[in-house]
This record gives C-alpha cells, sequence and structure tokens, in this order.
C-alpha cells in the first residue's frame, strides 16, 4: 500500500509542478492582453467625450480676441478665488466653453455672465463645477 502511494507521489509530484508552471507563464499573457483592450477602450471613450484638445484646436483671430476679452474681465474681477481665476476657455468659431472647478454657484453664474456680456448669450457653455472648500 506505501509502495503504490509513492509511485502515485512521484508521478503526480511532478505533473503538479508542470500545471503550476503553464498556469503562471500564461497568466501575465492573459492579464497583458486583456488590460491593453481595457486601456485602449478607456481613452476612446474619454477622447470622443472630450474632443479635441486646445492645442489640436485652430484658433481664428476674432477667437483668439473673443478669449482675451473675456480674460482681461475675469483678470479685473477682484471678488474670483484662484480657481475662479484660472478657468479653462475654449473659443470655436464665436461658441465659447468654460471648462473647470469653482468655488461657488455664484462664482460660476459670475463667470457665465462675463463670458455671455462678450461672446453673446447663447454662444456660451458653462460647463464650470463647484467644488467648495472642504
Amino acid at each position: 500500500m506505501l509502495g503504490s502511494l509513492f509511485k502515485l507521489a512521484k508521478v503526480l509530484f511532478p505533473v503538479g509542478w508542470l500545471v503550476l508552471g503553464v498556469a503562471l507563464v500564461a497568466m501575465p499573457l492573459i492579464w497583458h492582453e486583456s488590460s491593453k483592450h481595457l486601456a485602449l477602450a478607456s481613452v476612446r471613450s474619454v477622447a470622443d467625450q472630450m474632443g479635441p484638445t486646445a492645442d489640436q484646436r485652430k484658433m481664428s483671430p476674432a477667437d483668439r480676441a473673443l478669449t482675451q476679452q473675456i480674460r482681461k474681465a475675469i483678470h479685473h474681477d477682484g471678488s474670483l478665488s484662484n480657481f475662479g481665476r484660472n478657468i479653462k476657455i475654449f473659443t470655436q468659431d464665436g461658441k465659447v466653453a468654460l471648462r473647470g472647478p469653482v468655488r461657488s454657484e455664484q462664482e460660476r453664474y459670475n463667470l457665465g455672465t462675463k463670458a455671455a456680456d462678450a461672446a453673446g448669450q447663447g454662444n456660451v457653455s458653462n460647463q464650470l463645477d463647484v467644488t467648495p472648500l472642504k
């Protein structure tokens, strides 16, 4: 009985190590392929949602002047927080998009009004996020 148990152990021990070795070699390959597909899908979805970045956009002289006018109005308002002063202003074909964090709903409204005064009411997309102090 004991002899057959040792024979069985001699066979099963190398087979177990072989299975473990194959699993350890195959796992990083499977993980790498799946993470590559997930990362690619994530990059595509973010790129689809955001559109072109600021350096990829073409800016006409009129758009540049409009952005400067809005930026000057923001700069001269002393009531804005640092977050409000550093918002992103995207201008394309006379349409303005405001993005970034601000400290209050009043500040969000104030910045949207400044942009609307310069670009016109229907030409402003206020996408500012209100993130109050914690």
